[in-house]
């Protein structure tokens, strides 16, 4: 399945073994440390956009453009990660989450801070827990792609007719949808990640690879956050 998977397994490279084991730890760690970053980053500016600029900014037509900006960069960084020099890569992530931060200060006018922070360390542990699963398992996930993908797919599509519809019963619907959706990505693109380890990688390749892989598990990271707040945030 991997490169760290045949090197152990191939004989008499039990010093090998241990290097690749070494250098998929670090690998792994590079992108968690990506992830996590970009996770604070969202929130600091998050909180700071909600102090600095109260409603006045979700109020303002402004607000659509910093809605719409994080979509187009992680299109744009999907698209030409193969061909960005990897500090490119990984600032453009960074400004990614710094955007999605302004964007999601919208969420602190309509939750309460106590249910925020209540749901964010519920989301980090569970994300945890998924993560590591989708790491340490010897079960191929792969067969759920497709299917979580179609999920996504669903979960936008009544996404977007419920904002014409404004029923509760629908977002109720695709909160519980969205949660199953992406928890099974979590531990999807984890084992999927993994398996893109590559140890004879330079450090372009393995730098597009880890701001890439950051990007992924940021996302549903997030994503599940905001399904479990919709769930079971509490409303000012």
């Amino acid at each position: 399945m991997s490169n760290y998977d045949q090197n152990l397994a191939a004989p008499g490279t039990a010093g090998g073994a241990i290097a690749v084991d070494a250098g998929l730890r670090d690998y792994m760690l590079r992108i968690y440390a990506h992830m996590a970053g970009g996770v604070g980053l969202t929130a600091v500016v998050a909180w700071l956009t909600y102090q600095v600029t109260g409603p006045a900014l979700l109020q303002s037509p402004l607000m659509w453009v910093f809605i719409l900006a994080p979509l187009a960069l992680v299109f744009f960084i999907g698209s030409r990660i193969n061909t960005l020099a990897a500090s490119t890569a990984r600032l453009l992530f960074f400004v990614y989450a710094a955007l999605v931060g302004i964007s999601l200060s919208i969420l602190l006018h309509i939750y309460t801070n106590s249910s925020i922070t209540r749901v964010f360390f519920i989301t980090a542990a569970t994300f945890g827990a998924l993560s590591l699963y989708g790491y340490t398992t010897r079960r191929d996930l792969s067969g759920l792609g497709t299917f979580l993908f179609m999920g996504l797919i669903g979960i936008i599509i009544a996404s977007l007719v419920n904002l014409f519809l404004w029923s509760t019963a629908l977002d109720w619907l695709i909160s519980i949808v969205g949660v199953g959706v992406f928890a099974g990505l979590t531990a999807y693109d984890t084992q999927r990640i993994k398996a893109m380890y590559d140890s004879n990688d330079d450090y372009t390749a393995a730098g597009r690879k880890s701001v890439i892989a950051a990007l992924s598990l940021y996302l549903n990271f997030i994503n599940l956050f905001m399904m479990l707040l919709r769930l079971s945030g509490g409303r000012r």
